[in-house]
């Protein structure tokens, strides 16, 4: 049996094909057509998973969507009529999206992919999320909790799962949202909504929560964890292009200018900023106040989710907790759960967010609906799209690009090495990763013995904020000795860089490069199992030099999705200062390309 899920008209559209209830394929849209969050039908990503279980789309039993549209357009309807005439513009807006595009989902997927519309299924939206992480956790039972901006009502949902049965017992509803409440701070400090959150989270280590008190004004709380947002202060509810009002910026005082450049004192003025202000001492001021900011909305955000997860184990009493919506890619707040929480283990969807429910949309068919027993365990990511070795070299003699191929033992010998020597890797190898985090096989590689790797990294490759940490990868019989993961259950985090842990504190001059400000680092670690080649490349760098750990970040550019073919991988390779390209086992040089 064969079930295709589908997300798509919000941001990060994707697909997911189900063999069985066996994962066979699942991508984002954004990494074929080359849009950033790309919101679109996922033409691209459903040939793609078609073309990787070598069926047509004859041979699909059921295509299922990930949330309920009317629901999401009756919510969008009331909501608008409310705040009437305030919403008058967001109304005229959204009927728009909504009588052109999102009311005809079943006709526009029968369309699109020519299939008949009995076999089109719809999942409400959180359903969709706690399916993407239940199913795959591995575990018989689990406590669910699912956290994003707002699905078609809900913004936060507690459940059960046990054994293919899923259970929603408690919600909040729209408007009151952590999500959403998160967001709005992201777009007060200068960010792209549904973009730029994790850019709080990198900014936040830099201050302290002195505004918690001022957040917590915000709204009103109750023990179990839960809130109403009191919505004088906000917009996004009635407004087409603002999240928050006068109210807000009376609490909170002038939003930070989008083309701001964010430096501290404690995080130092890098040098591609070029000469230092003459308000350099002023602009410092104004940034550390911004920082403090985000150090109280992430600070609050920790405090309300170990606040659920609690209630959760109370009305549960399980030892597990599976955890998706896109509050769940707050790596700080997983390490700090997982830690200090009240569960043994916590499996979190590595596709957290809107991409993710096309998994759980599928998965929730198969066994929510058609109650097939569960064979499925998620053990890495690697469902995207991969080329052969035949494939690779056929592209590279058609471009002309001069390339030296390798054996695996004589390769990692030489990019341990180069590594070593202060040279930056686009590594490029299999099938291309589900969600947001390159876990080795869509990587820029780089030395984390040196501090000045993530001016480098940022300046050279990245073109991207001063603030933002890397990622350390580092052997699963080597973790322990750099980090304080000693305690925990681990793994269905740091398999997918979903958590971020304590360095140790004496390695923390060891690899500066991947100690983000406060100490931590947002952590991999992988086994030989899980991703041999990446494994090996790593050991050969810690064999030559006695650490073994690399920092790793996503192969991409500022501002573009990571790289999914080769093409891409070039494109990128020649934009940047990369100085070599590793696709699979051929090496291409920077020098190399200079008179192509």
């Amino acid at each position: 049996m064969h079930i295709l899920g589908i997300s798509c008209y919000y941001h990060e559209s994707s697909a997911c094909l189900l063999k069985d209830g066996i994962v066979v394929a699942a991508s984002a849209e954004e990494r074929f057509t080359r849009k950033k969050h790309d919101a679109g039908f996922p033409k691209e990503a459903v040939k793609f998973c078609l073309r990787q279980a070598n069926i047509s789309v004859e041979q699909v039993d059921y295509v299922v969507f990930y949330e309920k549209p009317f629901w999401k357009f009756q919510r969008i309807l009331l909501s608008s009529l409310a705040t009437y005439p305030s919403s008058s513009q967001l109304f005229a807006k959204g009927m728009i999206n909504w009588f052109t595009e999102k009311l005809w989902v079943r006709s526009t997927i029968s369309e699109e992919l020519k299939i008949d519309r009995k076999k089109i299924l719809f999942v409400p939206h959180h359903i969709s999320h706690a399916a993407s992480a239940f199913y795959p956790s591995g575990f018989d039972d689990a406590a669910i909790l699912t956290m994003d901006g707002v699905g078609e009502w809900t913004t936060t949902a507690i459940g059960v799962g046990d054994g293919t049965k899923i259970e929603i017992i408690e919600e909040m509803r729209f408007p009151h949202s952590l999500g959403l409440l998160y967001s709005v701070f992201t777009a007060f400090l200068g960010f792209e909504v549904n973009d730029g959150e994790y850019k709080v989270m990198g900014m936040a280590p830099y201050g302290r929560p002195l505004y918690i008190d001022k957040v917590k004004k915000l709204v009103r709380r109750f023990p179990d964890g839960s809130f109403q947002m009191r919505m004088k202060y906000f917009s996004y509810h009635k407004s087409a292009d603002k999240a928050y009002g006068d109210e807000f910026i009376n609490l909170f005082g002038k939003p930070r200018p989008r083309d701001l450049h964010f430096f501290t004192k404690k995080s130092g003025y890098p040098k591609y900023f070029g000469d230092k202000p003459g308000d350099y001492e002023k602009v410092c001021k104004q940034n550390q106040f911004y920082a403090d900011i985000a150090a109280s909305i992430q600070a609050f955000t920790e405090e309300t989710i170990l606040k659920f997860a609690k209630t959760v184990k109370e009305k549960t009493g399980k030892e597990n907790l599976c955890v998706a919506g896109g509050v769940g890619l707050n790596s700080v707040a997983n390490g700090r759960l997982l830690r200090e929480g009240p569960f043994k283990n916590i499996f979190i969807q590595p596709a957290a967010g809107d991409d993710g429910g096309a998994m759980g949309a599928a998965l929730y068919a198969h066994h929510g609906l058609l109650e097939k027993k569960r064979k499925f365990v998620m053990k890495d990511a690697y469902f995207g799209k991969g080329f052969t070795r035949a494939e690779i070299v056929r592209f590279l003699k058609t471009k002309h690009i001069p390339y030296k191929q390798m054996t695996e033992g004589k390769l990692f010998a030489f990019l341990s090495k180069e590594i070593a020597d202060g040279k930056v890797i686009g590594f490029f190898q299999g099938r291309a990763e589900w969600g947001p985090r390159a876990l080795g096989n869509r990587s820029i590689l780089a030395d984390p013995r040196k501090e000045e790797m993530k001016e480098i990294v940022n300046t050279k490759i990245k073109f991207r904020e001063p603030y933002r940490p890397f990622a350390p990868v580092v052997l699963s019989e080597k973790a322990a000795e750099y980090f304080d993961v000693e305690e925990v259950e681990h793994e269905n985090l740091t398999n997918y860089m979903l958590g971020v842990f304590p360095v140790k504190r004496e390695k923390r001059k060891v690899i500066p490069a991947v100690t983000h400000v406060d100490g931590s680092g947002r952590l991999q670690i992988v086994s030989r199992k899980q991703n041999a080649r990446y494994y090996d490349l790593i050991k050969a760098f810690g064999d030559l030099t006695g650490v073994y750990v690399l920092m790793n970040t996503s192969f991409n550019l500022r501002g573009e999705p990571v790289v999914n073919s080769p093409e891409n991988a070039l494109n990128t390779f020649r934009k940047s200062e990369l100085d070599y390209l590793v696709l699979e086992n051929y090496v291409v040089r920077k020098e190399d390309l200079e008179n192509i």
